[in-house]
């Protein structure tokens, strides 16, 4: 079977100030790289990735750059893993948003599944998408460990989807930066081995 490390990206100043990130294209900041780099020497000290995928978007590849570095592989950027298009949405705080769209903030935080970013992406096809990818990568890697770096959303909903758990569960799921998250994939069929995992991050 497939062994999958999927790891949200490190810390940027959006993340810490709390801004709908989506596509725009932030990078690391110093606490980012740092953990990063601590991702990267715990992956390479207890697995053996053939190959390592990203998000295209910057704070995704920085993250991978550094565990393929230790590694002595090369990110292949995947589209599908990208961040959630976030619509009009992207670069405002929640007050922001909960004062310029009341019903679609009180949806995305209390019924994710009914919510709808206005010009942007919805959960499931969010979901859809990422999981496409996931089935790709993983008939090309049979018994291999491999290593996914997206975003917090994008993890959340390939969690759900791999408990066969629905949308409606996004916010019972939490990803902290450069979290990692352990699968074993069996054709279509997945277990989850860790989830959310940032002891390497302590030391």
């Amino acid at each position: 079977m497939t062994k999958l490390i999927i790891v949200r990206h490190g810390e940027t100043e959006w993340n810490r100030v709390e801004r709908f990130r989506g596509r725009y294209d932030i990078p690391l900041n110093q606490t980012g790289l740092s953990q990063a780099e601590k991702s990267a020497r715990f992956i390479a000290t207890h697995w053996k990735p053939i190959a390592v995928y990203s998000s295209p978007l910057n704070r995704a590849m920085e993250t991978a750059t550094a565990i393929a570095r230790a590694n002595q592989l090369t990110v292949q950027p995947h589209p599908q893993l990208i961040d959630i298009d976030y619509g009009d949405w992207q670069g405002l705080t929640p007050e922001e948003v909960r004062m310029r769209w009341t019903k679609q903030a009180r949806n995305w935080y209390e019924h994710p599944d009914q919510a709808q970013v206005p010009n942007g992406e919805t959960l499931i096809q969010v979901q859809k998408r990422a999981m496409q990818a996931v089935y790709e990568i993983c008939a090309l890697h049979p018994n291999e460990d491999v290593v996914l770096v997206s975003h917090t959303v994008v993890n959340r909903l390939l969690l759900l989807a791999m408990v066969g758990a629905g949308v409606e569960r996004f916010w019972h799921i939490r990803q902290e930066p450069c979290a990692i998250n352990l699968v074993e994939a069996d054709g279509q069929d997945f277990t989850i081995i860790s989830m959310n995992d940032i002891c390497h991050l302590r030391s």
